[in-house]
């Protein structure tokens, strides 16, 4: 009897203990600072956020119910701050079929975030509504980490650059809670890989253009291009006849103009 109890103490301290191991950074086109254990990922990208759980279950759960607890603790215990991730503050969503990417409205928001992650000692990503956690992030080693994410931001192309001139053309209208207008342009001079630009809700970030439709696979009916954005969105093009329609996360966009 003693020895089940202790066994099973042993796994439960084990599921709540934070995940050790190392931060490290990435950069490039899109920098980045992450932690990765064996089967949880947390990336922290310019803008944005990328959490990985252990399984497709819990990525659907926060997509579903559209909020995430973002808590700092300053030991296992002691929680000294958080951030309510949600309606109105930041878009949830699933992309490459299994991390949830957490895309905030105001970029003050997310800086707060990363101050935090940086000063403390571990990460809380859990339920909104109640105690039940998604993942704990050990944070030592993040502070350096976020210093290198923001240095490289800070020099790096943001997906909003002024300089870039609004493409003039066809106009795709739809979506699901949030509504969008999006255009795209095809460059007569490639800025490197970027050869597109596409604008949504008046916001432009520069694309790398792909008539293949995912390698060797046959494209459907009325597909004419992909377009990858430097900030990993992914927008597919058709045209069947007169109806124009691009094809933006799980939703239709039709052309509206």
């Amino acid at each position: 009897m003693k020895s089940a109890f202790l066994s099973g103490c042993l796994m439960f301290c084990m599921s709540a203990a934070p995940a050790f191991a190392e931060w490290g950074f990435s950069g490039g086109q899109t920098p980045n600072a992450f932690i990765q254990t064996g089967d949880m990922t947390l990336e922290l990208q310019c803008d944005r956020l990328r959490f990985a759980p252990v399984g497709y279950a819990d990525s659907e759960d926060i997509v579903g119910k559209q909020s995430l607890s973002i808590r700092f603790m300053k030991n296992g215990s002691t929680e000294v701050g958080s951030f309510q991730a949600g309606q109105g503050n930041a878009t949830l969503r699933i992309v490459d079929n299994y991390p949830v990417e957490v895309v905030f409205q105001d970029s003050a928001d997310y800086q707060f975030v990363l101050d935090q992650i940086a000063a403390n000692a571990v990460l809380n990503l859990s339920m909104a509504d109640q105690d039940v956690s998604y993942g704990l992030f050990d944070l030592k080693g993040s502070g350096k980490a976020i210093r290198s994410l923001r240095s490289s931001c800070g020099s790096a192309p943001q997906a909003g650059n002024n300089t870039m001139e609004a493409p003039e053309g066809v106009v795709y209208c739809g979506g699901g809670q949030i509504k969008r207008q999006i255009e795209y342009l095809i460059l007569d001079k490639a800025q490197g890989q970027w050869d597109a630009i596409v604008t949504v809700n008046g916001k432009t970030t520069r694309a790398m253009t792909a008539y293949s439709y995912f390698g060797n696979a046959e494209p459907p009916r009325g597909f004419v291009v992909a377009l990858l954005g430097e900030d990993r969105s992914e927008f597919l093009v058709f045209k069947d006849g007169n109806k124009n329609w691009l094809e933006y996360g799980d939703y239709q966009y039709i052309q509206c103009n």
